[in-house]
């Protein structure tokens, strides 16, 4: 059976076990990612530990992390897969986290500074910046409503390659991006101490036959889930070339408009 030499952490559920039992680490990320001073983070509670939910199906696969920071909630969440309305998934996600805590007679002013954080594998923003921070503020003064709400998105297709032992923050993303031996490395070599003992926490799982068997079944089950969206996909494109094909719109321009090869275009002419 064929494994990666090395667990990758963008893997959620590496990602996940890593931070989760590694809290020196996760405060270190969390100083370095949102730039807050390293000893005033006097506190970290892990709010949810498990590994996985009973299952690494892909309906079970948005794994999260729930951290409670001093008198921040924080929500870490790893996407591999794009989603076209992941934009207002990461807003319910803020919302749920920013009103789960409120009890029943609790005054508004007790609901905490509640802090979205998306590491997500493709492109989101068209800009050159892999860190984006959105907040509530008024339109055209750009007055800040409220310190509360925090949704951050970190994409790695925009992370350089070139590790820079003077941004922790860039170094983070790069182990989290990191696909080889090689480059996990190649950070290790910065001589920055926690993303040293990230690298080789990764290659003591990376030996451990039961993390590499539950990240292998992992990548299966994203393997399977991109298949059955790219399906879907295919066949709605063939549905609307039906339809155009129907309506006897020369070819070239249902190729442009359903982006489907044209020799699969006249396969469905003969159809």
């Amino acid at each position: 059976m064929y494994y990666y030499s090395v667990v990758r952490a963008k893997l959620d559920v590496i990602l996940k076990k890593l931070f989760t039992e590694n809290t020196d680490l996760l405060h270190d990320f969390l100083s370095s990612t949102l730039e807050i001073p390293y000893d005033s983070i006097k506190d970290i509670t892990i709010m949810n530990s498990e590994i996985l939910p009973g299952s690494i199906d892909g309906k079970l696969s948005r794994m999260d992390i729930k951290i409670a920071v001093d008198n921040r909630l924080i929500n870490i969440e790893m996407q591999i897969g794009n989603e076209s309305d992941f934009n207002d998934r990461a807003m319910y996600l803020w919302a749920k986290l920013f009103t789960g805590e409120l009890k029943r007679g609790d005054e508004y002013g007790e609901l905490k500074q509640s802090i979205c954080i998306n590491i997500i594998n493709f492109n989101m923003f068209d800009c050159p910046e892999f860190h984006s921070h959105f907040t509530v503020m008024e339109k055209n003064r750009h007055e800040v409503l409220t310190d509360k709400c925090s949704i951050i998105f970190f994409e790695l297709k925009k992370i350089s390659k070139n590790a820079n032992k003077n941004n922790r923050k860039e170094l983070w993303l790069q182990l989290i991006n990191a696909e080889s031996k090689e480059e996990l490395d190649m950070l290790a070599q910065t001589g920055v101490e926690p993303i040293q003992k990230a690298v080789y926490t990764l290659y003591q799982m990376s030996e451990d036959e039961k993390i590499q068997e539950m990240a292998h079944q992992r990548e299966i089950s994203l393997h399977d889930e991109a298949t059955r969206i790219g399906g879907a996909l295919r066949r709605a494109k063939e549905e609307i070339a039906k339809n155009l094909i129907g309506m006897n719109m020369p070819i070239e321009q249902i190729g442009k408009a359903t982006g489907l090869p044209l020799k699969e275009i006249e396969r469905l002419q003969q159809q």
